[in-house]
């Protein structure tokens, strides 16, 4: 699973979230960054307001936590989301020796390979985005939101 520093590192890099149901995400800074909770439509899902977007706990009883806004939460992407954050530099992924390796290019005319390794996958597309919002961040356009 992403770690929580790789999941920080792209929102500030700008990766974009459009939450949706299936989404996993952390209460980040509330002593419960080990606790993954994942979008629902019956049981955690985004209401949206005048004042901004909160995910809303409908019917948790375990603890007091009816809703928090967006800015509170860590999105945790998963693999197939990392992978289209991608979108066509993506090129290929491999294990090699107990490592996954996500091979990409970026630029236009003359793209450049790079590859990007970790013992998770989730983690290996993690680094490939970041490379991507990193060589993307002088341009005009930013990412997508997934």
């Amino acid at each position: 699973m992403l770690t929580v520093e790789l999941a920080t590192e792209l929102l500030s890099a700008g990766l974009l979230w459009e939450p949706a149901p299936g989404d996993r995400f952390i209460v980040a800074e509330r002593d419960m960054d080990d606790q993954v909770f994942v979008l629902s439509d019956m049981t955690i899902e985004v209401h949206e307001f005048p004042k901004g977007r909160e995910i809303g706990f409908n019917g948790v009883t375990e603890w007091a936590l009816d809703s928090v806004e967006m800015t509170d939460v860590l999105w945790l992407p998963r693999e197939e989301q990392l992978r289209a954050a991608l979108g066509d530099r993506f090129r290929s992924l491999w294990q090699d020796q107990g490592e996954w390796v996500v091979a990409i290019e970026i630029g236009g005319v003359d793209p450049q390979p790079s590859s990007h390794t970790d013992t998770d996958a989730e983690c290996a597309y993690a680094r490939a985005v970041l490379h991507m919002l990193h060589s993307d961040s002088g341009s005009e356009d930013g990412p997508d939101p997934l």
